[in-house]
């Protein structure tokens, strides 16, 4: 119950990382908003989880994509909530290939759904938690944002900005007790790395330290802590979960 009585918003937390990061935080007691564009799958289990914790989930529709639809959601889930403990900027899509084939459409799309949807969400957020002078804001990028990979030039893009949007973040409001940090998992089984082929799967594999790939319950664990009390003097790092592969 390391999250008791605090009050989350978690984008894109419908599936994966994003899912696993709404499942443990209701496990430890938070009251969740949880952003996407459809609902979790597991909707059912997660307000089952809710319950037993003594927290509540709510599902909020909206695009992250599209900023006055998404800035409304945020917004009304403050006033909804009126306070929030902890943001997790989480929304995140691919659209992969080569530069010299790659549609400036794939970079945008990339880019506002991966990078400007945090600056939204952390703007709005933000505001309220200077003001209650306490508040915790995560974002996950990736390994690929550290360390860049072949083919994905907008997606690298929009994680190597996450970090130093949080890092310039973290030094803005940490006079007024908000702490920002980073989460960059590395090969995470999840929808979107098991469309990898088998092959691009085996060389990762032989990359990564550990020898396995993570899962999402691993990030999710230190979302958990970082979001927590015990994190209070952690502010402005970014931290691999990543089995050794950015070492």
């Amino acid at each position: 119950m390391m999250l008791k009585g605090k009050k989350a918003i978690v984008t894109g937390g419908s599936r994966g990382i994003g899912n696993a990061i709404v499942r443990e935080f209701l496990a430890n007691g938070a009251t969740v908003y949880s952003i996407s564009r459809t609902p979790a799958g597991n909707q059912a289990e997660l307000e089952a989880v809710a319950r037993e914790a003594g927290g509540s989930l709510h599902w909020h529709r909206a695009d992250v994509a599209r900023e006055e639809e998404f800035t409304k959601a945020v917004d009304g889930i403050v006033a909804e909530a009126g306070s929030v403990d902890v943001l997790v900027n989480n929304a995140g899509i691919t659209r992969d290939g080569l530069i010299f084939r790659m549609p400036t459409a794939d970079w945008d799309a990339v880019l506002r759904a991966n990078l400007t949807s945090a600056f939204l969400a952390s703007r709005s957020v933000a505001r309220a938690m200077i003001k209650q002078r306490a508040g915790c804001i995560i974002s996950i990028s990736s390994v690929s944002g550290i360390m860049g990979n072949a083919g994905q030039v907008n997606y690298s893009a929009s994680k190597a900005g996450l970090i130093g949007f949080s890092k310039s973040l973290a030094h803005e409001v940490a006079s007024r007790g908000v702490r920002v940090n980073v989460i960059a998992p590395g090969f995470i089984e999840t929808d979107m790395t098991r469309a990898l082929g088998e092959r691009a799967r085996d060389a990762l594999m032989a990359l990564i330290p550990l020898g396995h790939a993570g899962t999402a319950a691993d990030v999710a664990a230190l979302a958990v802590f970082l979001a927590s009390d015990a994190a209070a003097y952690i502010t402005g790092q970014v931290i691999p979960v990543d089995g050794g592969l950015s070492m």
